[in-house]
């Protein structure tokens, strides 16, 4: 561990030789000015966007100049500070073929935005992110002298991971998307993962790859921005509304979203009636149109709901809520219910504990580095007993939840600011 001129704690900048550790070379203070390059399959709202998107925030305060290429890009359907850049879109294949071979098409997509950046844009470096068969093609062209930039490449997760092979034919498909990219992951100059969770998960799936070039850099908080919002008024909720749980995810099943209704549903046993009728649930999430699961998901959500006999005045979905709505949730939140099991980081934590509300987290992943158990949140069992009685416990005023909440600042303060962030980053990118 060592820390630099302005104080900060390099300890994310760390590889591991067992057991022993080694922190990346400091860069000098005549930091070299670059044309850096980003790289993305879908430039939406979720947590790799919004990843991307600040690190082209911190190379452009940088001083870098920035460019973001793209398979997908909807204006309307993306963070509202990923406007200020450069941002091409190279959509020219479909993103499935009836629905199938979805990750087989997202890796020729991004190879043909690949095959464009090498061609047609000047880089003095190339950010990939999520996706690495798109390095191959950038290596390729390396070997041809016609793009030379170093590669750096961001983690989020394996993808041969994130899928199920029910059938001989996803088994032999797989065999070779899989393949792909154990094949390519290694050819990043350095590469970056989200959290030692990640990093751990990384080491196991690809065994060849030299972990010792694998940094863990934690994503952000754009923490101005969250000071900046204005409180609004949430009038979709009741008046009468004093204890507020809420739940932000994407639309999706493996965020589990079903248990924080059946926690909620469960809150009610142990209860009084009277506090428990001035409980309120809202589930807002990223929600795609386009998006057959979101869709489907939304809906079902909505009917189990009625399932567990939930009072339609007391939940509430939102979908794809603004900005200054999500930050006034958090705000307002007695606590904030967060439910995936084996998360790869998970912000959502991070901004409640900025925003010092609560979080009830699974005792898994990401979330496990993020939340110091009893401090700054509580770390519980994926069961609806668990996660109902630490709501009870708010409720009743057993735990001192203004001291949780002003620890839970305190660990984002220490641990996930953007200048942090920005400065850990410069520092990769010199090195590279």
């Amino acid at each position: 561990f060592f820390i630099d001129g302005d104080g900060y704690l390099e300890s994310s900048l760390l590889n591991f030789r067992g057991g022993h550790t080694s922190a990346v070379t400091k860069p000098s203070n005549c930091t070299q000015r670059m044309r850096v390059t980003f790289i993305h399959p879908d430039l939406g709202i979720g947590g790799a966007e919004r990843l991307v998107v600040d690190a082209a925030l911190a190379m452009q305060n940088n001083g870098h100049q920035v460019c973001i290429v793209t398979n997908h890009y909807n204006p309307t359907h993306t963070f509202d500070d990923s406007k200020q850049f450069d941002i091409r879109t190279i959509d020219i294949l479909p993103r499935s073929i009836f629905g199938r071979g979805i990750a087989l098409c997202a890796y020729l997509r991004m190879c043909l935005a690949a095959i464009y950046v090498s061609m047609a844009v000047d880089s003095d470096l190339v950010f990939c992110d999520s996706v690495s068969a798109c390095l191959a093609v950038f290596r390729f062209f390396r070997l041809l002298r016609v793009c030379k930039a170093p590669l750096f490449f961001y983690c989020h997760f394996p993808d041969m991971l994130l899928t199920d092979r029910k059938t001989a034919l996803k088994k032999v498909y797989r065999y070779f998307v899989d393949s792909l990219e154990s094949w390519t992951m290694g050819m990043a100059d350095l590469i970056c993962v989200n959290s030692y969770f990640t990093r751990d998960i990384v080491s196991r799936t690809f065994p060849k790859l030299n972990i010792e070039k694998v940094y863990v850099l934690y994503p952000t908080l754009n923490t101005k921005f969250f000071d900046d919002v204005a409180s609004v008024e949430l009038a979709q909720l009741p008046s009468t509304v004093k204890y507020l749980f809420v739940s932000i995810n994407r639309y999706e099943r493996k965020k589990n979203i079903r248990l924080a209704i059946d926690a909620f549903a469960e809150l009610k046993w142990k209860l009084s009636s009277d506090e428990y009728r001035r409980c309120f649930l809202v589930i807002a999430g990223g929600f795609d149109k386009l998006n057959e699961e979101n869709l489907l998901y939304h809906r079902e959500l909505k009917e189990y709901a009625v399932d567990a006999a939930i009072s339609t005045k007391q939940i509430l979905f939102l979908r794809s809520p603004a900005d200054n709505v999500k930050v006034e949730l958090l705000r307002r939140a007695i606590a904030v219910l967060y439910t995936p099991s084996n998360e790869h980081f998970g912000i959502v934590p991070v901004e409640a504990m900025y925003m010092k509300t609560c979080v009830i987290a699974v005792n898994s992943g990401g979330p496990k580095e993020s939340i110091v158990d009893g401090v700054s949140g509580f770390l519980v069992d994926a069961e609806v007993d668990a996660f109902a009685n630490k709501m009870a416990q708010l409720v009743r005023g057993e735990v001192d939840a203004v001291r949780i909440g002003e620890d839970g600042r305190k660990r984002v303060e220490s641990m996930f600011t953007f200048n942090k962030f920005a400065h850990q980053l410069e520092m990769l990118v010199q090195s590279v």
